[in-house]
């Protein structure tokens, strides 16, 4: 049921749980898509949106459909989060990360995010990061860069409440265990 690229992409996975996960998610889409097109799932066709920046197809997967159809996928391990909507959409998942993972990823954050979370305890601060990551990652995927964008440029804020984005929604969605999510959903015009 999945094309080359997502075989391919799964086949990239260095261990097997990961791999596992990919094509899960993946064959989950698809059937999810199929519902929703009333389409076999084999016979959805996923293609890539124009780039923002220099408009050749490699931005956010798309389906063909009318009324237009946004999806988004996330996966971490053993779980996946998907999320369909009428306008474009962003999902992340992601497990906890680790002291040193928060330490050496703090660069990649907004000045205002690295200094919110040069405050908190070590557990906190390990919470506050993947706040923060799952809602960039999110945001950025529903605008259709993923991390092809500096993902500082975007302030999401650490704390429990997103942090307003214009045109945007960002929340927190439940999953297990010490994981964190979010799904950010386009509501309104973007400024600039």
């Amino acid at each position: 049921m999945l094309d080359p690229q997502e075989r391919q992409r799964a086949a990239e996975f260095l261990h097997h749980g990961d791999r596992d996960g990919c094509l899960a998610s993946h064959v989950a889409l698809r059937r999810l898509l199929s519902g929703y097109l009333g389409r076999g799932p084999a016979a959805v066709t996923i293609s890539r949106a124009p780039c923002p920046g220099c408009g050749l197809p490699h931005s956010r997967p798309v389906v063909a459909s009318d009324p237009p159809l946004h999806f988004s996928l996330s996966h971490c391990g053993e779980l996946s989060l998907l999320a369909f909507a009428a306008a474009p959409v962003g999902v992340g998942i992601e497990a906890l990360p680790g002291a040193r993972t928060v330490a050496e990823a703090a660069e990649v954050l907004h000045l205002r995010e690295a200094a919110e979370l040069a405050f908190l305890g070590p557990l906190e601060r390990r919470h506050a990061f993947a706040r923060v990551w799952t809602r960039k990652e999110a945001y950025l995927k529903g605008i259709g860069t993923g991390l092809a964008e500096n993902p500082a440029g975007h302030y999401v804020g650490s704390g429990p409440v997103p942090a307003p984005l214009p045109g945007w929604t960002v929340a927190a969605v439940a999953v297990p265990g010490d994981h964190h999510a979010a799904v950010a959903l386009r509501t309104g015009a973007e400024s600039g």
